[in-house]
């Protein structure tokens, strides 16, 4: 039977008095009548549901009498047939049926309830049915007492170390009803992204959303009906169905005004719960759906709604994970976007102890994992901090503590395993780790084959049902069949099963040949497609693949796991080369117009030179990163939007860098809109001060978003030779931190800052750095656009450095004093410059003779201009004339 009209319950006695009331009617039709009466059924239902034909044309009166009342619910069944009967010249019959009804079961049925009486009936029933939501363990809480507020940050709020209050805000009502707040034209956006990465709090939050809404606490005033619609599960559900079955699957009963609620779509929300599911149209989902009542498969339905082929006018609101939103920009139209960020350090706290309920218990575990600073960072992600505090409180229980630090979302989730492994006694562990085995087998086959949903019968065939794994890794979940209830699992979370399909490649068997390195070479080629839904599973399986975490796969498993894993991954990273290298950028061939950040749009596609360095940052193990990148000349990465966690995955990874290594960073966002605000007031102020020393500018700069960075450069470890930063505007807190840097960096060698829109304190901040005595900067390269006061602080640091030989400001504007001034500077006996590039560099006449005087002055000086290179030298008798 087609999903699309799976049957109510047909539990309790309404249903059952109104399929007597039915059949007594029917059967009181002669059979011409009862076959016009077919006919009739199957033009028209409630709200245009018909049931299908091939059900109505043998059906006797008892079988029609059960399809109506099973296909529209007890109530509303009555109204059709009464309805049809009279369509069918049965009037009599009809009369008689509603007078039955009244005396059985009382006047107004749900069908003639007006659309503001059935608001009113759908928010009781978005209430009850949501009031509670289930635990990661099972365990149903209610859902005001369990929710934790999250920060959501609007899109161009600036990344930190840890969200502040100023740039992301606390999920309270408040922030909520700002989602689909008009600008300042009075334009409101019609679809709303929340975006963020895996674990994050997405769909607690847009479940919150719907409740909050139920509650007449959001929206009132733009939202009549809201509808949760979870992609991953309708879009595993076979057959088709169309939006129209989609909502009614969401009301309390078959009966709802459904064409009157559709004739108002700018009063409808749909809330689209993972929408990174959603597969990438083509073929014959490529045809748009634009009937609400046309039954289609769940990804054309879904993507229709997506794309506003379907409802233009109706509210979305979309869940999606951090990488998706490239994929998906192009099926948006005008979408605003909010990162969901997680817990502050003060929500945090709330959560520890609204989980453990006990406030001493709650208070020992807080204060635990606080005094564990990696751990404690770890734990802004919602679903970390659920394993921590449920492993916690199991050790507690057992009067212990955890045994070590955890750095990694990898070693977490391997925690919590560890954890369900070792409360097992002892007779039972070896078949619960054989449950185990099995468990990660079947999510392996579920992340392959894209699927989340498991039926009971595959529990049963693995022998899972009802065991202690399917109980701690497993959600349940139940819906009306259409013969009995369909019972499915899933695994407590999304990243939970792509942990556990990770684990299995370690758990192979290594006596079967091949097994293992061709299972993850299936895996690793795969993840090689841009938008590959294997991205996580990969991290995962670096992060495994650490000797700590390797070992501790061993000890829990009683297993010994093969090195064939390890070295296919290794050789799949070095085969990598350099994927989405930047082009260099060619001097003097960009002007003022490209100092602009690039746009919104342009920054979409996933980085997958980013996803690599997520995957060896994952590991945790700095030789193997330094195996790994080895093979990789230069780490080019572009038009990335960084967040606080990219930064941190490229400094362990740089920090980890070879020698000749160099870093490229093209069109990559460093600095968001608030933080250029507080710029150009400290601009105003160091102005109505007078100006201030640059000492005194950096001291009053907090940390830039790449400190860290730039940290990692001067760990004596490091072997990062180069850096390039092109076309990414850069702040003064960037050049600050630089500038310390510079100072430091036991390798760099090389430095290019190609159009980053530099501002004359930086500039002199950069002097300051590479003037420095212990700064390795052979060469620098800097293209400004435009003139450039910051030059007379460039200029003079020649007659300081120690190290630099080569200064490339090609593309430069350079005005004739600053000419003159260059070439005093060059030849003074500190000045250890051995070659100047200026390239497209436009030079008065007079300035040129100021440079072949200077380059007469130094013969070892090489200095590269069009119009001095190749040029002869003047007699000597005639150079008072140059």
């Amino acid at each position: 039977m087609d999903q699309s009209d799976a049957p109510c319950s047909s539990t309790g006695p309404r249903f059952a008095v109104a399929r007597e009331l039915l059949q007594a009617a029917l059967e009181d039709l002669s059979q011409e009548q009862l076959k016009r009466f077919r006919h009739k059924l199957r033009d028209v239902g409630s709200d245009g549901r018909s049931i299908p034909w091939g059900r109505l044309e043998r059906a006797d009166a008892t079988e029609l009498a059960e399809q109506l009342a099973q296909f529209y619910g007890p109530e509303p069944a009555l109204e059709v047939a009464r309805k049809t009967l009279k369509r069918a010249d049965a009037r009599d019959v009809a009369a008689q049926l509603q007078e039955q009804r009244l005396q059985r079961l009382g006047p107004g049925p749900a069908a003639l309830l007006s659309v503001s009486e059935y608001k009113k009936k759908y928010r009781e029933h978005v209430l009850q049915r949501h009031a509670r939501v289930k635990e990661r363990n099972a365990r149903s809480v209610k859902i005001t007492k369990r929710f934790t507020k999250l920060l959501i940050a609007p899109e161009s709020a600036a990344p930190s170390e840890e969200p502040e209050p100023q740039r992301a805000r606390r999920s309270d009502t408040h922030t909520f009803n700002r989602l689909f707040r008009g600008d300042e034209e009075g334009r409101r956006p019609l679809t709303v992204v929340l975006q963020g990465p895996a674990g994050i709090g997405k769909t607690m939050a847009a479940k919150k959303i719907l409740y909050d809404w139920a509650a007449g606490k959001l929206y009132q005033e733009q939202v009549d009906f809201a509808f949760f619609l979870p992609c991953g599960e309708l879009l595993e559900r076979p057959g088709t169905r169309s939006l129209a079955d989609l909502i009614l699957d969401q009301c309390p009963d078959r009966g709802a005004p459904l064409r009157r609620m559709l004739a108002q779509p700018e009063r409808l929300l749909f809330i689209l719960d993972g929408a990174d599911e959603l597969p990438a149209p083509g073929g014959p989902e490529a045809a748009p759906c634009t009937d609400p009542f046309e039954a289609a498969s769940g990804a054309r339905v879904l993507g229709a709604l997506l794309n506003k082929a379907l409802l233009p006018s109706a509210l979305l609101l979309v869940t999606t994970r951090a990488a998706a939103p490239g994929r998906l920009q192009g099926r948006l139209c005008s979408p605003q976007c909010a990162e969901v960020r997680g817990f502050s350090d003060k929500d945090k706290k709330k959560y520890f102890y609204k989980f453990f309920g006990n406030e001493r218990r709650a208070e020992r575990a807080y204060r635990f994992v606080k005094e564990n600073e990696t751990l404690f960072a770890l734990c802004f992600v919602p679903f970390v901090c659920w394993i921590v505090c449920t492993v916690l409180h199991q050790q507690l229980e057992l009067g212990r503590d955890l045994s070590r630090t955890s750095k990694t979302t990898t070693s977490v989730y391997l925690l919590f395993v560890a954890s369900v492994l070792s409360s097992a006694p002892a007779a039972d562990r070896p078949r619960v780790q054989g449950d185990l085995r099995k468990l990660c087998r079947l999510a392996r086959g579920g992340v392959l084959e894209r699927r989340a949903q498991f039926a009971e019968e595959e529990l049963e065939q693995l022998e899972l049902r009802d065991s202690k794994v399917q109980t701690q890794f497993f959600s349940k979940k139940e819906r009306p069949g259409v013969l009995e209830t369909e019972v499915t699992y899933q695994f407590l979370d999304q990243s939970f099963q792509e942990f556990l399909a990770a684990l299995s490649y370690l758990l192979e068997d290594e006596s079967v040949p091949g097994t293992a390195a061709g299972g993850v070479g299936t895996l690793l080629r795969g993840d090689a497609q841009p938008h590959s839904h294997l991205v996580l599973t990969t991290r995962f399986l670096f992060g495994l693949l650490s000797a700590e975490r390797m070992g501790d796969i061993q000890r829990h498993f009683g297993c010994r796991v093969s090195e064939r894993v390890k070295q296919e991954a290794l050789r799949w990273v070095q085969g990598q080369g350099c994927p989405g290298a930047a082009p260099e950028v060619t001097e003097g061939a960009k002007g003022l117009e490209d100092t602009e950040e690039p746009e919104e749009e342009e920054e979409e596609e996933p980085n997958y030179s980013l996803e690599l360095l997520y995957c060896l940052y994952e590991t945790q193990e700095d030789a193997f990163v330094r195996q790994a990148l080895s093979s990789l000349p230069e780490l080019a990465l572009q038009r990335v939007r960084f967040s606080r966690m990219d930064v941190a995955v490229l400094s362990y990874c740089v920090r980890c860098c070879h020698s000749g290594q160099a870093l490229r960073l093209s069109s990559c966002r460093l600095v968001a809109t608030q933080e250029k605000k507080k710029k150009s007031l400290r601009k105003r102020l160091q102005a109505s001060l007078g100006g201030s020393s640059s000492q005194a500018t950096a001291k009053q700069l907090p940390a830039s978003l790449l400190h860290p960075l730039f940290q990692a450069m001067t760990d004596p470890l490091c072997r990062l030779s180069s850096l390039t930063l092109s076309h990414c505007k850069l702040p003064d807190a960037v050049c600050r931190d630089l500038s310390e840097a510079l100072r430091a960096a036991p390798m760099l060698t090389e430095l290019s800052l190609l159009h980053n829109g530099l501002s004359e304190a930086g500039l002199r901040m950069l002097s300051e750095g590479l003037a420095w005595p212990q700064c390795q900067v052979q060469t620098f390269r800097v293209q400004l656009s435009g003139p450039q006061r910051g030059l007379q602080y460039l200029v003079p640091m020649l007659r300081e450095s120690p190290a630099l030989t080569t200064l490339d400001l090609s593309g430069c504007q350079l005005p004739a004093p600053m000419v003159t001034y260059l070439c005093a500077v060059l030849q003074h006996p500190g000045c250890s410059l051995q070659t100047l590039s200026l390239a497209s560099v436009e030079l008065s006449e007079e300035s040129l003779q100021e440079l072949r005087a200077a380059k007469r002055a130094k013969p070892n000086l090489v200095i590269a201009h069009p119009a001095l290179d190749g040029h002869p030298e003047p007699p000597k008798e005639l150079s008072s004339i140059f």
